[in-house]
């Protein structure tokens, strides 16, 4: 059984303080005192806060059995104390960091010398919470052929319902000196088995396989669940505690990591070591995997708009450029012509130049522009025209040299564009009246590019449509990403979102465009679109819609629908379509044709929507 493993307060938050002032890294500068020969159980290194009460100290014959061996990536292999303490606080495992591919095997009990450390992934600038571990190893195998540790199960019944605690605010807000609550809090819970043998039974996939490798389930099958399958993150409070990611201790050449949809299964028992990394929080490194039963997911296909209906749409089309091969340009224009039903208006995010990221000064765009059209049209869709603005080179965020911009096309044999003046990259678009309408000076044109709110980021696209002789004006927007922002697995809790200064900025800015044309014209058919970054009930959003001028169509779908991309497990909004007070009634359409997928011709899924102006 574990024994308790007290600790000051005191003694955690110089330890919590350590950490952010970036002396835990385990490295040789740390100070290396020693610890007496057999007197250290590995419960004793992980403590029962986050960070080890023994960071920076040489540790001798530390014990355990070897329950999993990586020889990849970080290369090392995790051993755990059969012989547990009674204190659930505390972890009985440990990750031995070994640089080289290690020598030991799976059963092996071997003794340990080394530093403990806490290695932050990513970096301490990441907000990244730290992995406990030993370093500068010295092995000596004592047996092989050890039965492991029973695996601790991680299932509905033992995730705790909250995530985590609030921070402490004289430790910054980080939790790293909090003492682990692990029957109150999701990632106390996952922190007290970091190292551990775990195991899950069968499970939902909520997040596709992905290029590295790499899966995510939900052990909750209930949880705010998607109507496909997947698990919806509806506010900055619904992290979804079930949530696990899943990789694998094999190498892929050994062992090809399977391909899972969501709402797919992970059958069978999937076990390994608990592991920390920088791209998804605590992960199940599996020594043994479970076997993917599909549930054929299908790409989902909108309904085409009627005669009276002008149908208007976006796409993030992840940086297409003519030396993208052509099966990419021809996916895209399938999916433009089948699942989309060929919108009379389609915004597009990221197109590139006319030689993608190569750094040179190209900005045309139109070999992109003309290469897609054709696949089109080609798909058996209309003859699309496109407006965009060329931007100033390597001003607009993106790969540097790709030259990323938002471009409209439009289906001539049921739209027009109405041409104005048509402004460059640094000027702005206005506001202007025309027979008591409306009108745009520049069309197309950018919304007050000179704002420092779209420093290196996109700046608005702006035009002017008319379908059936009503007048749209249609702002395509691709707002600040969120680098930079800390995971929901931060050691602060909350984490630090800092990308939301950027894009609150961006969305007053189109707010305040908004209201100069509704000023102009209270009855004006407005609709902003686009790669907005940001979540249905974000600030960003809140900015978007101040004083009533946008409302965000997405709402109007059954929560479970509303989410337009997956990232580590969760469903949430990033495209937005926006629509002024004059169009009242409309369908709106997430197509989920991408981001549930392990194979996608872009991240994000498009946006519809169908009204009559």
């Amino acid at each position: 059984m574990r024994s308790s493993h007290p600790r000051s307060a005191a003694v955690a938050a110089v330890v919590a303080t350590a950490l952010a002032t970036g002396l835990l890294a385990g490295t040789a500068d740390a100070v290396e005192t020693g610890a007496a020969a057999g007197s250290i159980r590995i419960h004793d290194i992980q403590g029962t806060t986050r960070t080890s009460p023994l960071v920076g100290k040489q540790v001798t014959d530390v014990e355990g059995i070897v329950t999993g061996v990586r020889t990849y990536g970080s290369k090392g292999f995790w051993i755990q104390d059969p012989d547990a303490d009674d204190d659930a606080a505390t972890s009985e495992g440990v990750f031995v960091f070994t640089s080289s591919a290690p020598t030991v095997a799976v059963g092996d009990a071997v003794k340990v010398s080394g530093l403990v450390g806490e290695y932050v992934p990513g970096g301490l600038n990441s907000g990244n919470q730290s992995v406990t571990q030993i370093s500068k190893p010295t092995v000596t195998v004592v047996s092989s052929g050890n039965a492991l540790p029973e695996p601790v199960p991680v299932n509905e019944y033992t995730v705790p319902a909250e995530y985590t605690p609030a921070g402490d605010p004289a430790a910054g807000g980080s939790i790293n000196g909090l003492t682990l609550d692990p029957k109150r809090y999701a990632l106390d819970f996952y922190e007290s088995l970091e190292g551990m043998n775990v195991a899950i039974g069968t499970s939902r996939v909520v997040g596709a396989t992905d290029p590295h490798a790499e899966l995510w389930v939900t052990v909750k099958g209930w949880e705010n669940n998607t109507r496909r399958g997947g698990t919806l993150y509806g506010s900055y409070e619904s992290q979804n505690t079930g949530r696990l990611q899943i990789q694998q201790l094999a190498p892929l050449a050994q062992q090809p990591f399977p391909v899972a949809n969501v709402g797919d299964r992970l059958t069978g028992t999937t076990e390994g070591p608990l592991d920390f990394n920088q791209f998804g929080g605590y992960t199940l490194v599996a020594r043994t995997l479970g076997t993917v039963q599909s549930k054929n997911l299908e790409r989902e296909k909108t309904k085409p708009q009627a005669e009276g209906e002008l149908a208007v749409a976006t796409y993030n089309v992840e940086n297409l450029d003519p030396t993208d091969p052509q099966e990419k340009f021809d996916a895209l224009a399938k999916a433009v012509v089948e699942n989309l039903a060929s919108p009379d208006i389609l915004a597009l995010e990221e197109i590139q130049d006319d030689n993608g990221a190569k750094n040179d000064g190209t900005v045309s765009a139109e070999q992109t522009l003309t290469k897609f059209t054709a696949a089109i049209a080609a798909a058996g869709g209309p003859a699309y025209q496109w407006r965009s603005v060329n931007p100033v080179n390597n001003k607009d965020g993106g790969e540097p040299g790709g030259n990323i911009r938002q471009v409209f096309l439009f289906n001539p044999a049921r739209v027009s564009f109405t041409d104005r003046a048509a402004g460059d990259s640094t000027t702005a678009t206005g506001v202007t009246q025309e027979q008591g309408k409306a009108a745009l000076t520049h069309s197309p044109g950018r919304i007050d590019p000179a704002n420092p709110a779209w420093a290196d980021s996109r700046k608005p696209l702006a035009g002017e449509f008319v379908f059936r002789g009503r007048t749209v004006f249609v702002i395509a927007n691709h707002f600040g990403s969120k680098g930079g922002d800390e995971s929901i697995t931060s050691h602060h809790q909350p984490p630090t979102r800092s990308s939301e200064a950027k894009r609150l900025l961006q969305a007053q800015a189109v707010n305040g465009f908004v209201k100069e044309l509704l000023a102009t014209d209270k009855n004006a058919n407005v609709i902003a679109l686009g790669d907005i970054n940001d979540f249905e009930f974000s600030a960003t959003t809140k900015a978007l819609t101040d004083g009533g001028a946008l409302f965000p169509a997405i709402t109007s779908l059954p929560k479970s629908e509303r989410y337009s991309y997956v990232f580590q497990g969760n469903s949430q909004v990033l495209d937005q379509i926006l629509t002024s007070p004059a169009i009242k009634k409309f369908t709106y359409d997430s197509v989920h044709i991408n981001a549930e997928f392990a194979d996608q011709n872009s991240d994000h899924d498009p946006q519809v929507l169908r009204f009559r102006p």
